[in-house]
């Protein structure tokens, strides 16, 4: 994207450079006004909503444990456990500090698994990760941690099933958490299920930018955009403070990626739309700052110590599913190219013609490519589920089938511009002479902070199945399906009347639903038949509250690899106590 001849403000709002080309950008079409969508009551309301939010029902974890507890990455016989030990004083870093931790089987610690001390170590901003071992597969943890004299407060976590145990799941899937946006609704009602086996966070956990940018509704710390290694720990710390994100956290282990923002706006391998080189340093050392912070922040794995920029990581729940997260950001992707087609009343659009059909273009890079290919192809699991950033059925705003072009493409962020990289995909899943093909295969995604499902097929405007198209009323020429994640809050499309769904809808026929309004997140109820997901809202986010919605539920059956309506689940009877 083209920038301003003066070097860019911190706080440069995205998308709102003069003179800048703001449909190129990936939100374009759906959020070019997404800061001003909500930014109503304005920074007069901030202490009020923050007041309302810690009025909650935070549970404490006094002057030391400020930052909650939280678990991640979940084996078999294995999990992550998080902390943070403030420092008594505010002269930061300061020293190591001593921290107990333990495990047991009940809240009230009666019966005690597992136990040890680490170090809160400065150089890592006092935050604390335990790879926990030797745990009994598909079992219900409670841990916390001490430290000078203090407890944290309890924290729940569950390991995963193996073999034949897993007979049904229960996954949360978020995404988009922007802390200016608004408060964290989804994330409370997220907390508050017991029946849930893990969240799945699929990028976009906090963003980068200054007040008054992307949302008016809580001040970012530090209050400029996040470019330093002190900033990126800062900015986490706020997140982690959070009463809402803390509930969710202690309460769920949580499986995620990073998107773009966890860096900054639109970033690829070599930099970002929101990254002016010298001015902002350099983007290696940016990226690296950006990930220590990340890997210090959060509960998960680094695959990788000598390459932080990997982060695909796999995990199955038994034998009922394979969960495979793929990085697509900051290892090996291609630069967005540009979408300079004008299309009257809807910005600019694009052609797979060109630059868009070079196929050393990647998403993934090579060698996760061939990763992917194996899991898919060797997975003994019923259901094959791929935990990614960005869009990958096929978005366009003027229809045609690939023999006449495919049409006019909207978002060129998305799997949309990278069409041969999505091609090779599907080849995997087609299947030649030496691979069968690859069934119950369910993307999930994240990124443009709006719900859709959608059947994947190569060809959604040819409704001639055997010529490699897509009948929409059978599903058949459909390889895959996809559900997408509305954001926990940052902003959609104001599309209250759903007019612009329904205009998506008429000229994408593979899509079966687009929600662009409202945030919240995504329920997954998973068995051997069948995957069910369902579309859960909050009323608002720009004051607290406990009101959420179920607004539609699709399903794929096993083998069909095809989107049905489907209705809410009911939750299993008696699933082990919240953390208290």
């Amino acid at each position: 994207m083209g920038k301003p001849n003066s070097i860019r403000s911190r706080n440069r709002p995205p998308h709102a450079l003069a003179g800048q080309d703001q449909s190129t950008s990936r939100r374009g079409f759906f959020a070019r006004s997404g800061a001003a969508l909500v930014a109503a009551p304005g920074l007069a309301s901030v202490a009020q909503a923050q007041s309302q939010a810690l009025s909650r029902g935070g549970v404490g974890g006094g002057t030391v444990f400020q930052h909650g507890v939280a678990s991640g990455d979940p084996l078999a016989d294995r999990v992550i456990l998080w902390t943070r030990a403030t420092p008594p004083a505010k002269g930061e870093p300061g020293g190591n500090i001593a921290t107990t931790w333990v495990v047991a089987t009940d809240p009230r610690f009666a019966r005690v698994v597992a136990k040890g001390v680490a170090q809160a170590r400065a150089s890592a901003d006092h935050t604390v990760k335990i790879d926990v071992t030797g745990l009994s597969a598909g079992t219900t943890y409670y841990y916390r941690f001490g430290a000078l004299g203090q407890q944290s407060p309890i924290g729940r976590t569950r390991t995963l099933p193996s073999g034949a145990d897993a007979q049904r799941l229960r996954l949360a899937v978020a995404s988009c958490s922007n802390h200016a946006a608004g408060l964290f609704n989804a994330y409370r009602q997220i907390a508050r299920r017991a029946d849930l086996d893990a969240v799945i966070h699929l990028g976009d956990y906090l963003y980068e930018y200054g007040p008054n940018v992307y949302g008016s509704q809580r001040v970012p710390d530090p209050p400029f955009e996040m470019v330093s290694l002190s900033d990126y720990r800062r900015r986490h710390a706020q997140y982690k403070a959070d009463v809402d994100s803390q509930a969710m956290h202690r309460q769920h282990p949580l499986i995620a990626i990073w998107d773009d923002h966890e860096t900054t706006n639109d970033a690829w391998a070599d930099g970002a739309e929101n990254h002016t080189e010298g001015a902002e340093g350099t983007w290696p050392v940016r990226v690296a700052d950006a990930l220590r912070a990340y890997y210090e922040w959060m509960p998960i794995r680094q695959p990788d110590p000598s390459d932080p920029r990997r982060q695909q990581r796999a995990f199955r729940f038994g034998d009922l599913v394979d969960l495979t997260m793929l990085e697509q950001r900051l290892q090996a992707r291609s630069q967005q190219l540009p979408a300079t087609i004008p299309v009257p009343g809807l910005g600019t659009g694009f052609v797979q013609a060109g630059p868009f059909l070079d196929p050393s273009r990647t998403l993934l890079g090579a060698d996760q490519e061939a990763w992917l290919a194996a899991r898919l192809r060797g997975s003994p699991a019923r259901w094959k589920l791929l935990g990614q950033g960005v869009m990958f059925a096929h978005l366009k705003i003027s229809p045609a089938p690939l023999a006449n072009g495919g049409g006019v493409f909207v978002n060129s962020d998305q799997w949309d511009g990278y069409q041969p990289a999505r091609d090779r995909l599907y080849d995997v899943l087609k299947g030649n002479t030496q691979h069968p093909p690859v069934s119950n295969c369910v993307v999930l995604t994240g990124d443009i902070h709006s719900g859709w499902a959608s059947d994947l097929t190569q060809d959604p405007n040819n409704p001639n199945p055997a010529t490699g198209g897509y009948d929409a009323a059978t599903g058949e020429g459909s390889r895959a399906v996809e559900f997408v994640a509305t954001s926990i809050t940052s902003p959609g499309l104001n599309d209250p009347a759903g007019t612009t769904a329904a205009f998506l809808r008429s000229v994408n026929p593979h899509i079966k639903y687009i929600d662009l309004n409202r945030r919240g997140y995504n329920l997954l109820d998973i068995t051997r038949e069948r995957v069910v997901c369902e579309f859960w809202t909050v009323d608002t986010v720009v004051a607290a509250s406990d009101v959420q919605t179920m607004n539609a539920a699709f399903e794929v059956g096993d083998g069909t690899n095809r989107l049905r309506p489907s209705a809410m689940t009911t939750p299993p009877a008696a699933p082990p106590a919240l953390a208290p």
